[in-house]
């Protein structure tokens, strides 16, 4: 315990005392915790060093499972879903060919498949936190195609997690197969949809009942406790813990509570954090970075040209123009937290070299040193080949993006219908086979054993169906019967007669899934013929499909779901949060909708929009400002703007950029002298000499003259006794004066 203090101590003030000068540097903190974590480990002989490496690592586990945590608090399922294709697309690309590339690259220097896998996956993956850094610092970050390389980089995350699971997989068996794969791929995408559905579904209600029990306090400690929870419920399914975390994040996204819980879980976060990339920093050895130069230099080189070429490739086909692809891809040229994520995972599991963590490391600092230029150089490199490539190719890439975007926003019934009913299907599918699971692995075996003789084991068998099939029945009709009678559906019926055949067949694919399930369980509780039992649960499919009361009791379930699900964007509304819904119609025209915050000590603070002339400055328009709960739109020249207010902004990047900026540095300089700005209390004798003697208040100057004011005078009572403003100072008058104290010293001189 006392060396685990001592290295924790150790930890913390050297990443304290590096970090600092990392800001100072301007520099993302992230590599300070690495250099922070390279001082104290035993690589370096000259400095103290860290005792007790496992303990260290246990920490560091954790901190990886909060990050996750935090991650997915940040994230939205339903963001992703309003995305549309395009990210998806561009996604896709730059992480199938930078797992390619890393690949090959591994395979050039002869190192194992396993290696040449994960190595795959490290590259593959560019840095939220350092791009998110970088457009910041350079007043990018309210520019369109910023906004496009979020949104990839949210997709990215995400199946960073994905990849995380699968290569567990990978390094679980010595040579998986397509069906291996294929059954974890499934496993997965179930297990995630259950708990996504289960979560919203519970979770949102035990946080609406308990709200005005949650202080900050107990906030934190049911967060942090769910998190865990689903932590420890993935590892017992096979899965990571940070998995489980990732999942409980996304899920508690979905609440109103969700920006509360990302403020008060920020601290613990940012603590496990640090631990987690200092002891990246541990695992860096000299000999090693010395030793394996030429694959640095060579991966850097790789990411560098890859995601420049691969990643502007991928926006182009999502549907950009091929300067905005550009910029897009050029900006993502760096590996950051998850490269070190994957690694730590591929050392837990003992499946790559020891060499393969400083390496990427090594490269991961390299390339996010050079983020800022990269960004810089896609205009240049945009306008060079503009010059270089016929012209006849240049009209071609800008119409593949265009006509690619144009396809995308284009929606027909067929589709429509079909990604709904297939939706439905796999959620309601996915209850099903977990209610039929509760069931059979729990209740049949309790019935079984309340009086373990033969006849009662069939009455066990019974009651256990029939309560299983209670249970089950909202969800297989709600299967059959959803969306039958949607406007999409009735529009396709009477279309075209040739349309009825196939819409018929979606009704009757869903119902054998349906009847599959009652299959199933009466074939598992019994031993009827199989045609007594497909009859049964045509029967039964038939029954649920007419029940009423089925109909109520689903329709509520889902009612219920979906209040959960759409509860924050509700509060949103309610607050003035949601963006105007003509943002979405002037993106075109390069004109989009941006927020800012006022920082705490602008310059602009307490003067009106008529003083700060922001439209003739800038050429910007001013649609909305959020005050708190108050939402002022469309405001006057007479509005003042405070600390703190969110203000809505219309323009185009360029005047976008300006205004970031002057925002930005327009601000109150900080007092170099602000220990000598102390107010103190002074109790002062009126002497013969004295500036105050036979002058009142307003003669006296003590405001304008001395900086000081006059609390009250003595007069041999309790308390003090308030200054008549009329009232002249007198020889002897004990009196008290608050000031600064160079001020109080020249009013007794």
């Amino acid at each position: 315990m006392e060396a685990l203090i001592k290295d924790l101590a150790l930890i913390l003030v050297v990443a304290g005392v590096v970090t600092l000068v990392f800001k100072k540097l301007k520099q993302p903190l992230v590599l300070g915790y690495i250099v922070a974590g390279f001082l104290v480990s035993p690589h370096m002989p000259y400095v103290a060093s860290v005792v007790d490496k496992e303990n260290i690592q246990t920490w560091a586990d954790i901190g990886v499972m909060f990050l996750l945590f935090s991650l997915g608090l940040e994230f939205s399922f339903k963001k992703i879903l309003k995305m549309g294709l395009s990210p998806v697309i561009a996604a896709c690309t730059i992480i199938f060919s930078m797992m390619m590339l890393g690949v090959c690259v591994g395979k050039l220097f002869g190192w194992t498949q396993m290696n040449c896998i994960f190595l795959g996956g490290m590259l593959a993956m560019s840095s939220t936190t350092i791009i998110y850094k970088a457009f910041d610092d350079m007043g990018l970050r309210q520019q369109r195609f910023a906004s496009l390389v979020m949104s990839v980089l949210i997709l990215e995350d995400i199946l960073a997690i994905v990849m995380m699971v699968m290569l567990s997989t990978i390094a679980s068996g010595s040579s998986p197969d397509g069906g291996q794969m294929l059954y974890s791929v499934l496993k997965l995408g179930g297990i995630l949809v259950l708990w996504f559905v289960v979560g919203i579904f519970f979770i949102p209600l035990l946080l609406r009942r308990t709200r005005r029990l949650m202080t900050d306090e107990t906030l934190l400690i049911v967060a942090l406790g769910l998190c865990c929870l689903m932590a420890v419920v993935a590892t017992e399914a096979g899965f990571s813990s940070a998995f489980g975390a990732f999942v409980m994040g996304s899920i508690l996204a979905e609440t109103i509570e969700a920006e509360k819980i990302e403020r008060v879980v920020e601290p613990v976060k940012n603590l496990f954090g640090a631990v987690f990339f200092v002891s990246v920093g541990m695992l860096v050895d000299p000999k090693v970075l010395v030793d394996y130069a030429l694959p640095i230099v060579t991966l850097v080189l790789t990411i560098l040209l890859g995601q420049g070429i691969f990643g502007s490739a991928g926006f182009l086909l999502s549907g950009q123009p091929l300067k905005t692809a550009m910029r897009c891809g050029f900006s993502m040229a760096q590996i950051g937290e998850f490269a070190f994520i994957i690694a730590s995972l591929g050392l837990s599991l003992g499946v790559i070299g020891d060499f393969l963590y400083p390496v990427v490391v090594a490269v991961s600092v390299v390339t996010t040193f050079l983020t800022p230029y990269m960004i810089r150089l896609a205009e240049p490199a945009y306008r060079l080949l503009e010059q270089r490539m016929p012209k006849r190719w240049l009209r071609r890439l800008n119409h593949l993006g265009s006509a690619e975007q144009s396809t995308v926003t284009e929606k027909n019934n067929w589709r429509t219908l079909l990604v709904q009913m297939t939706g439905y299907t796999v959620v309601y599918s996915i209850l099903t086979a977990a209610v039929i699971t509760v069931m059979f692995s729990l209740f049949l075996p309790f019935a079984r054993n309340i009086h373990p003789t033969w006849e009662f084991h069939w009455w066990a068998n019974g009651v256990t169906g029939l309560l299983t099939l209670m249970l089950i029945s909202p969800f297989l009709r709600a299967m059959v019967m959803k969306k039958n009678h949607s406007e999409e559906f009735k529009a396709l019926w009477t279309e075209r007669r040739i349309n009825r055949l196939p819409l018929l067949f979606t009704v009757l694919a869903r119902v054998v899934i349906a009847a599959g399930f009652v299959f199933y369980i009466i074939n598992y509780l019994s031993r009827f013929k199989n045609a007594l039992i497909v009859t049964l649960a045509l029967v039964a499919i038939i029954l649920m499909v007419l029940s009423r009361g089925l109909k109520k009791r689903s329709i509520r379930l889902e009612r219920v779901f979906v209040q959960n699900l759409r509860s924050r964007d509700i509060e949103a509304r309610v607050h003035g949060k949601k963006r105007p819904l003509f943002e979405g119609h002037l993106l075109d025209r390069d004109i989009h909708i941006e927020d800012f915050e006022v920082p705490r000590d602008s310059q602009w603070a307490g003067k009106s929009l008529q003083e700060l002339r922001i439209g003739a400055r800038f050429g910007v328009h001013i649609s909305s400002i959020l005050r708190g709960h108050q939402r002022i739109n469309i405001p006057g020249g007479e509005d003042v703007i405070f600390p703190g207010d969110r203000i809505q902004v219309i323009g185009d990047d360029e005047q976008m950029h300006l205004f970031a900026s002057s925002m930005r540095d327009e601000l109150v300089e900080e007092d170099p002298e602000i220990e000598k700005r102390e107010m103190k209390l002074h109790k002062m004798i009126v002497g013969a000499d004295s500036p105050l003697i036979g002058k009142t208040m307003r003669e006296s100057g003590l405001r304008d003259q001395y900086g000081c004011m006059v609390v009250g005078v003595e007069e041999g009572q309790r308390n003090l006794t308030l200054v008549n403003p009329h009232r002249r100072f007198e020889r002897g008058d004990v009196v008290w004066v608050v000031g600064e104290q160079a001020d109080i010293e020249k009013l007794k001189s």
